[in-house]
């Protein structure tokens, strides 16, 4: 089943919502989604954001791509998107602040995650 709705954004994977720390791009692509949310009558209806992650395509020829045991030259690699750039996957929930630690409700039935004591 597809989407009845959708926003593409043609950047690497894992930078979905903009750019690791660029707090002012990612305000634009969620204000723009959610604008998205008011202008999008027809269902399977795709907005294509006019977001550009770099001034040429480049970085598509090296991303996600396995190195393969070989040393990816510095000029094909000029966004630094080479080989997987995903972060390792843990067995524990991960939380960005301790007190969201100190709020997860460890009774809560649907956190089938949490650890129960």
């Amino acid at each position: 089943m597809g989407a009845p709705r959708a926003v593409y954004l043609d950047y690497p994977l894992g930078q979905t919502a903009g750019r690791a720390g660029d707090l002012d791009e990612q305000r634009l692509i969620l204000e723009q989604v959610c604008r998205g949310f008011e202008d999008m009558e027809q269902p399977g209806s795709i907005a294509d954001l006019p977001l550009r992650w770099s001034e040429d395509d480049v970085w598509k020829d090296v991303v996600m791509r396995p190195q393969n045991g070989k040393e990816i030259e510095p000029s094909d690699d000029t966004h630094g998107l080479a080989g997987d750039q995903r972060t390792p996957r843990h067995d524990t929930p991960q939380y960005q602040h301790p007190e969201d630690a100190l709020a997860a409700d460890s009774q809560c039935p649907t956190c089938v995650f949490l650890p129960q004591d």
